[in-house]
């Protein structure tokens, strides 16, 4: 029986990785610490003492979180529905920059209020992609590591307290690269048209969660909400198709589950595809799958796939999740070569009475017999395999590739080959996931498993 639900287990998890499309990556990064040169600037631009005070405190953590998407495929929307809410909390409260009139979104703040109100830079929001934007350009975030054009951060007033050489300049090596240096914005050609959100905005369309400038609080957890740009956002193929969808500032620590639908076209139109942080013990119907990998701290397990609890959406490594290595095989009792040591059947590998040569195994399944072999590697591999293979003398060589359900999507024939044979072995139209290599040498056979990442 545990036999038959670990099998179950990884159908399920390649399943989900030779989706439509794949979620590759929450990244989460670290954008910056303020110091108490920042926490002297004051945002209740209102001098009311009714009205909620939202002050930037001293040791506040801002992040920056990203979702890596596929090539081909664009963010239509981050959302929260009723089995599946939006999630985003702290330990403390969230930090809002008051000190707007209605951009309550990033893709709505203005580069000019950066110069004469710094920790605007540092407030919380919610976003697809564009972080800022001026009279004649529109600036999309990056990673500071793939901001290379400097920052407009750099030079400030120095807050409502006028510090001398400007704020906004800790140079904690927790958060990487200074602002000073690169402000993780960068302009864009590209057109964000048509945005539209729901369950934010109240009747006066004031944002009223606590990413507003209503309400202080720790927790924005959403049944109903969501912000959409109708034609998609795919991110910079130069920076690896990574789209920031927040940013959040807090003392606190934060944990977070994201729902994303993403947009592509083929030959039969627009399609979209949902990728949900958790199913909440429900099962999921049509185009949505769950991906863990939006979650926040990471779902950490098995990310080795030579075992069978290896699942790639994991965010983090595991090793001790890693229990019970996998072994190819046939596991028909009823063909010659049954294998009670196998736990992933390949039916392919399975021999029946018939055709067994009255069972002799040394024959039928020379896999068994097989004394030069080959290697193959890397291992995992991206774009390309090579295998390595002893020919012997004059034998006729081929491979063939079968992947996790058996089938045959690879096949060469190499023809009569002596002594070593390297091959080249293009695999990037392959889908992410287990694969078995078998490579035939006269009447011999032996086979080696290998992932694509």
């Amino acid at each position: 029986m545990k036999q038959i639900i670990y099998l179950f287990i990884l159908v399920l998890s390649f399943m989900s990785i030779k989706g439509k499309a794949q979620i590759r990556d929450l990244i989460v990064e670290k954008y910056y610490i303020s110091d108490s040169l920042d926490a002297t600037d004051s945002t209740n631009f209102l001098a009311d003492p009714t009205y909620p005070t939202k002050t930037l405190l001293r040791n506040s953590n801002t992040y920056r979180v990203y979702v890596q998407i596929d090539s081909g495929y664009k963010i239509h929307k981050i959302y929260g529905t009723v089995n599946h809410p939006l999630k985003l909390i702290s330990t403390a409260n969230f930090f809002n920059n008051i000190d707007r009139p209605d951009e309550y979104f990033g893709y709505l703040i203005k580069k000019q209020y950066f110069s004469n109100n710094p920790t605007f830079a540092l407030d919380s929001w919610l976003t697809l992609g564009l972080c800022a934007k001026s009279n004649t350009m529109n600036y999309v975030g990056v990673t500071k590591s793939d901001d290379h054009d400097g920052s407009f951060l750099a030079t400030n007033g120095g807050g409502t307290s006028g510090i001398a050489n400007g704020i906004l300049n800790n140079i904690d090596a927790s958060t990487g690269i200074p602002l000073d240096s690169a402000d993780g914005m960068i302009p864009t050609t590209d057109v964000y048209l048509a945005w539209v959100d729901n369950g934010i905005k109240d009747a006066f369309n004031v944002d009223t969660t606590v990413l507003g400038s209503v309400n202080v609080g720790s927790r924005f957890v959403s049944t109903n909400g969501y912000l959409q740009m109708n034609t998609g956002v795919s991110g910079d193929s130069i920076t690896g198709h990574k789209v920031l969808v927040a940013q959040l500032t807090t003392q606190g620590e934060l944990t977070l589950e994201l729902n994303i639908e993403l947009i592509y076209t083929n030959g039969t139109g627009i399609h979209y595809l949902n990728f949900v942080a958790n199913n909440n013990g429900l099962p999921t119907t049509g185009d949505t799958l769950v991906n863990t990998i939006l979650k926040y701290p990471p779902l950490c397990g098995c990310k080795d796939p030579n075992y069978l609890e290896y699942n790639a959406t994991y965010g983090c490594a595991n090793q001790d999740s890693c229990i019970h290595k996998i072994v190819f095989g046939c596991m028909d009792t009823s063909a010659c070569n049954y294998d009670p040591h196998v736990n992933f059947n390949i039916q392919s590998l399975c021999c029946y009475p018939g055709k067994c040569n009255d069972r002799d195994i040394s024959l039928v399944c020379p896999s068994l017999s097989l004394d030069n072999g080959f290697s193959l590697y890397p291992n995992p591999a991206i774009e390309q395999l090579t295998l390595q293979i002893s020919a012997g003398n004059s034998q006729p060589v081929k491979y063939e590739i079968y992947d996790s359900f058996g089938t045959l999507v690879l096949q060469k024939d190499l023809g009569v080959l002596s002594g070593v044979v390297i091959e080249e072995v293009e695999i990037s139209n392959l889908h992410v996931g287990l694969y078995l290599v078998r490579v035939y040498e006269g009447t011999a056979t032996q086979s080696k498993t290998f992932m694509k990442n």
